[in-house]
């Protein structure tokens, strides 16, 4: 079946309504909104009586912050019957970011791709991209409404990690009056917010510290001040004995920094040997479209916060972050 651009949330929902089994996809190295709205959709399925299974591509364990939310069932490897089940893809921008599972694209009775990334290549045979929601789990919130489904403190608290995360605490150009009233409505649904604070803010491990010290060791400033970029190596990883999701949310200390208008960091993943150098991009401000850089080299995400692999040197990438750094502060010719 051809793809099918809708921002008809109801032809998701009835789609929903009429089949039995689903397959719920996320992108790989994970953050808080894939993982609270594959847990809340799960979840939602679960109270509607649908058969789901919940799949995880990539070799990268979800960050530890986020243990103490239920994804014991969260699969990393595709169910036998995958290919005959309802492919239902989330925060995924694009379908190579769904590893193993975009090859089912094809294969699969109906494909439905539920995201909020502005620069979705729309793949699903039925897609819904809401380009200024906070997050797909704000996205999630609105189908199971239609859905008749009852928000229960398990579902509130899978939307609320995924709410909290990609609005940085309520702090980002993406908080928006519809993303504080979510707020407000799940906590009043049952969510500890304390819990979700302490399991994702406090709940540091130590060789993420020591992690982060070194990526802090390599940062450097650039273009007087306004680009700041740092590394990890390989061997930081298998040193600290830690695995690439303890990398989660470095970036943003980076981003951090006095004056800083877009951050960078480069790492390598401690597996495989061979596998490329993955790059995060955070800008501070809405003037900066790091999506735009990231699609230059085949990645994506949003306007402020995006990524791209890499097969080049730590020194090459820096040079092409800087390049495309000027470039976009050049004057637009007319």
């Amino acid at each position: 079946m051809s793809p099918t651009p809708t921002t008809d949330l109801a032809a998701v929902a009835e789609a929903i309504r009429t089949r039995e089994r689903f397959l719920l996809v996320t992108h790989e190295n994970p953050d808080g909104d894939a993982l609270g709205s594959i847990l809340g959709a799960k979840l939602a399925l679960d109270r509607l009586g649908k058969d789901s299974v919940m799949y995880l591509p990539g070799q990268t364990s979800p960050p530890a912050e986020y243990a103490f939310l239920p994804l014991e069932d969260l699969r990393r490897e595709l169910p036998d019957d995958a290919a005959e089940r309802v492919l239902l893809a989330l925060d995924c921008a694009n379908a190579k970011r769904m590893g193993a599972a975009a090859e089912l694209l094809e294969r699969v009775p109906l494909s439905i791709d539920v995201d909020h990334h502005h620069d979705n290549s729309r793949f699903g045979t039925i897609s819904h991209v809401v380009a200024d929601a906070s997050s797909t789990g704000e996205i999630i919130r609105d189908l199971i409404a239609l859905l008749d489904v009852p928000l229960t403190p398990a579902i509130a608290e899978a939307l609320y990690v995924a709410l909290v995360t990609d609005t940085g605490r309520f702090q980002y150009t993406n908080t928006t009056p519809k993303a504080l009233r979510l707020a407000a409505e799940l906590v009043e649904a049952g969510v500890d917010v304390q819990r979700v604070f302490q399991g994702i803010y406090e709940s540091v491990e130590f060789a993420k510290l020591k992690l982060l010290a070194r990526a802090l060791e390599r940062a450097r400033v650039y273009d007087g001040g306004r680009l700041v970029v740092s590394y990890l190596l390989r061997s930081d990883f298998h040193e600290l004995g830690v695995g690439e999701e303890y990398a989660e949310g470095i970036i943003d200390y980076l981003r951090s920094v006095e004056g800083a208008e877009l951050a960078a960091t480069i790492r390598e993943p401690p597996e495989p040997p061979d596998a490329p150098r993955r790059i995060s991009l955070r800008s501070s401000s809405d003037e900066i479209d790091v999506s735009a850089i990231a699609r230059q080299r085949g990645g994506g995400g949003h306007r402020q916060a995006a990524g791209f692999s890499s097969p080049d040197s730590v020194e090459g990438i820096v040079s092409f972050i800087r390049s495309a750094f000027a470039a976009a502060h050049a004057p637009q010719s007319a």
